[in-house]
């Protein structure tokens, strides 16, 4: 029998059962002061309790969800219905709305809050995500995991630990973890110094790869799988940091050098994508089809004639990225001359981490004032570009477009908006945000319909709702998954501490 973990028990012994709503209390006209900021948001039918807390001062408080005749009340400041309780809730809810009603009382007199909405979807999510957690430092990464979590409750695993590789004497960092098609069986992630080199689990066979080449300026980075071959596009880079004394960006990240490779499981072999002059490639993805590479490239011409560091760190303002693709032909593995898809740099921007809908109909990315590295941007932003219907014809863009895109405004914060993915339905996407502090990274959730209309975003729901506010890691790289990874860290551990395979160089033609 499955052992209940001690959190989720003392959860079950606070629950809402008992909890009465008053019937003599004062009608408020101003909305609750909550946390998160659930007021109004878009779920899908299948996700977690949306658990919140009463920010405003209070000596005790009482919320009513509700619709359609059925209601969960919550007893005390913070809000916390019962798994089943909500999946019948939001069940009943489907395609309507929960009506939330929040009660407070101080001395002995209790006041109702203006009622607020949550509207739930029929669109359902994918059951998991995973995410690296990682220290907002800019030294200190060994103690980061890579962890999934169920989003329809509250389990958390971890997929790599990456304090069972490192000693004393040599560490490394985990980073890149990507699947094919959503799938946790067809999984790769990289580490780099140490035990360096690529993981690649497929099926159930399990890999590691040492990718590095003379001929190549790195292992390949920045993972993008074929959706339906056995190859994964990468970028390879020579990557740098810098940090600045008084801009409000407190550090840089810049690649000296890109390129992008493509590399094919079977054959352990390497070929070249994209090794123009004076361009740096980086962050390929895959159309749904796998018939388009689209990718990023910033045309930077070095003073010296050659790479060097301290020139592109100095001029680190004057890189910026633009939007490509190329033709892949699946049959012979080739590929075509780059093509032009968003020109970011005549309007004085950088765009970055290209993502395609599963539909194919539209494009995701970042978009901020220059370079590559943007969740450490405070401007970095969420755009979306139509690109065509199903059948073939253009979806015009919104009037106030530039250059055919626009900012995803009911997505977006003052603060960083950077790294996204879209659910396998096309209907979610979940996006790395700094909105609430500026410094930790959250995962946060939209719905967008089939005209490009995004909802208000909501926070990833926890047990406890203050958990965030307490939390000192952020979330990198969400990503959805159909269901979890089975590996334990343990075999994952044991295969970063093997030797690599290595690859075979084949230039391209």
């Amino acid at each position: 029998m499955k052992r209940i973990p001690f959190y989720i028990l003392i959860i079950l012994m606070l629950s809402c059962r008992q909890a009465q709503v008053p019937t003599d209390y004062k009608q408020l006209q101003a909305a609750p002061i909550i946390y998160p900021d659930y007021t109004e948001v878009t779920i899908p039918v299948n996700m977690a309790p949306l658990n919140f807390e009463l920010l405003t001062p209070a000596d005790d408080a009482v919320t009513r969800f509700s619709t359609d005749g059925y209601e969960v009340l919550c007893e005390g400041m913070k809000a916390r219905p019962g798994i089943e309780e909500w999946k019948t809730l939001t069940a009943k809810a489907q395609g309507k709305e929960i009506s939330v009603e929040v009660f407070a009382k101080n001395g002995e007199q209790w006041a109702r809050f203006r009622p607020f909405r949550i509207h739930v979807s029929p669109d359902s999510i994918d059951p998991w995500m995973s995410y690296r957690l990682i220290s907002p430092s800019f030294v200190s990464y060994e103690e980061l995991t890579i962890n999934q979590r169920c989003l329809e409750s509250f389990d958390e695993q971890v997929i790599v630990d990456n304090m069972l590789c490192s000693t004393e004497s040599g560490g490394q960092c985990v980073n890149c973890h990507s699947y094919q098609q959503y799938n946790p069986d067809r999984m790769q992630f990289h580490a780099r110094e140490t035990h360096g080199g690529t993981i690649i689990a497929y099926d159930g066979k399990i890999e590691k790869v040492n990718m590095k080449t003379d001929a190549l300026l790195s292992a390949g980075v920045y993972p993008a799988w074929h959706p339906t071959q056995k190859l994964i596009a990468y970028s390879t880079n020579k990557t740098l940091q810098s940090f600045h004394t008084s801009h409000a960006n407190k550090i840089e990240v810049l690649d000296s050098e890109s390129d992008l490779i493509l590399y094919d499981i079977d054959r352990h072999e390497v070929t070249t994508i994209e090794q123009q002059p004076n361009e740096l490639e980086i962050f390929p993805t895959w159309t749904p089809d796998g018939r388009w590479l689209y990718f990023c490239s910033a045309h930077f011409e070095y003073q010296a004639g050659k790479a060097d560091i301290e020139e592109i760190t100095m001029r680190a303002q004057e890189v910026r990225y633009n939007i490509y693709r190329k033709a892949f032909d699946p049959q012979t593995k080739s590929f075509g001359e780059r093509e032009i898809v968003f020109c970011a740099d005549t309007l004085g921007m950088s765009a970055t981490l290209p993502r395609i809908s599963p539909d194919g109909r539209w494009l995701l990315f970042t978009m901020g004032e220059w370079g590559c590295f943007h969740i450490w941007h405070h401007d970095a932003d969420l755009w979306l570009a139509p690109l065509s219907s199903p059948e073939g014809d253009t979806i015009e863009a919104p009037s106030g477009a530039v250059g055919g895109a626009y900012p995803l405004t009911e997505a977006n914060s003052d603060d960083t908006e950077s790294y996204h993915s879209w659910s396998s339905n096309g209907r979610w996407i979940v996006f790395s945000s700094r909105r609430y502090d500026g410094m930790f990274t959250r995962p946060f959730f939209a719905h967008i319909d089939n005209v490009g209309k995004t909802t208000k975003p909501f926070e990833l729901p926890t047990a406890d709702p203050d958990f965030h506010r307490q939390f000192m890691k952020s979330y990198n790289v969400p990503e959805f998954m159909c269901g979890p990874v089975t590996l334990k860290p343990q075999q994952l551990a044991c295969e970063l501490k093997k030797e690599g395979i290595p690859v075979s160089y084949v230039r391209q033609k």
